[in-house]
């Protein structure tokens, strides 16, 4: 697992976060024009609120786009859940002399809600990987 950094900015944030949702925050990236929050196991119902109440005052306090995502201890459901609401199909992990890789197959529909605008929401699937699963390489395959 890597060592993770946040700045004051990133630490008010994720207070901010805290305070209206209720939910614990274990990680924040800040990818431009997304902030992007990892919280506990069991409390992404909390994160999003009755109907995305909580996402919605989040996303008005900060003026960006929100993405929340669930951690889970267990390495493959913790990249199941980085892909949620999108479907994951199928799921390998392997282990080389390079490092960890992952191959994630999901639908062909679902191709471009996985990857978000711009490619800011794989980016940071790929960095929650890495962070917390030791994933070098994290690809998708459309099926």
């Amino acid at each position: 697992m890597s060592k993770i950094r946040l700045s004051t900015d990133d630490i008010k944030h994720i207070t901010l976060f805290e305070s209206l949702t209720g939910a614990k925050v274990k990680d924040f990236l800040n990818e431009g024009h997304d902030m992007c929050f990892l919280v506990n196991t069991g409390e992404m119902g909390l994160a999003i609120g009755k109907k995305g109440s909580n996402v919605e005052k989040v996303r008005k306090a900060l003026s960006k786009n929100v993405l929340i995502f669930e951690y889970n201890a267990d390495e493959e459901q913790f990249i199941k859940n980085l892909f949620t609401p999108v479907e994951v199909h199928g799921l390998s992990i392997a282990k080389t002399s390079g490092g960890t890789s992952a191959v994630v197959e999901i639908s062909r529909e679902d191709r471009n809600r996985a990857i978000g605008a711009g490619g800011n929401r794989i980016k940071a699937i790929k960095t929650l990987a890495k962070r917390h699963c030791d994933i070098e390489d994290l690809n998708l395959r459309a099926i």
